[in-house]
């Protein structure tokens, strides 16, 4: 599997654009928005889009979705749930941020911890990992040892908990029973800022790291 990152909408979100080498079919993660640029990137690269996944409701992750799916009239999967109210308030959410554009939508498939997505000849696994949200779910591929973790971890970071039905020791239990344990070789794309890999954030993040 392959990837790139597209930073969409002015809080510069890491979309991310995951695709098999061997058929070019793709999925877009967490599209929030500029589809216009997400469809560039798409073209530049020759991929053909088959699957939208979500981490989390956030407007600056799901913005775009709606707009991205009747395109290429393709499914959306993701997040959990537990973050139906997030995605039901898109368009508002965006208002507050001066923001217009984003569109609410139902996901094709609402997905829970242990489920698996697929497109191409490549499968991620999905964890449910709440606090920053309480349906927020990562996707994880591990033959890439790779994960797209949304904002609930960050380079020397943790994502923010002060949102409604956020949950801090939630997301600290996510990122020490589900993240930790696959591994300190393990690289992470986060919802905004750059890579690191759960190694480094074991040592060093300020947050969750073995010195707290």
């Amino acid at each position: 599997m392959r990837y790139k990152i597209v930073p969409v909408t002015p809080l510069e979100q890491n979309c991310t654009l995951f695709w098999c080498e061997s058929t070019r079919q793709a999925a877009v993660v967490d599209p929030g928005g500029d589809v216009a640029r997400i469809v560039a990137a798409l073209e530049a690269e020759q991929l053909t889009p088959t699957l939208i996944l979500i981490t989390h409701g956030h407007f600056d992750h799901a913005g775009g979705a709606a707009e991205l799916a009747t395109r290429y009239n393709i499914p959306i999967e993701g997040p959990h749930e537990a973050d139906r109210f997030w995605i039901d308030g898109i368009a508002d959410q965006g208002r507050k941020f001066g923001l217009a554009g984003g569109q609410t939508f139902t996901p094709d498939r609402w997905l829970g911890d242990g489920d698996t997505v697929a497109f191409g000849e490549v499968t991620l696994e999905v964890l449910h990992c709440p606090g920053h949200t309480p349906g927020h779910v990562v996707y994880y591929s591990r033959p890439d040892a790779l994960l797209q973790v949304g904002d609930v971890l960050f380079q020397g970071s943790i994502g923010r908990t002060d949102f409604p039905q956020g949950n801090h020791a939630d997301i600290l239990a996510s990122i020490r029973q589900k993240l930790f344990p696959l591994g300190d070789d393990i690289q992470f794309i986060p919802g905004h800022g750059p890579m690191s890999t759960l190694g480094d954030e074991r040592q060093w993040n300020p947050f969750v790291g073995d010195g707290r």
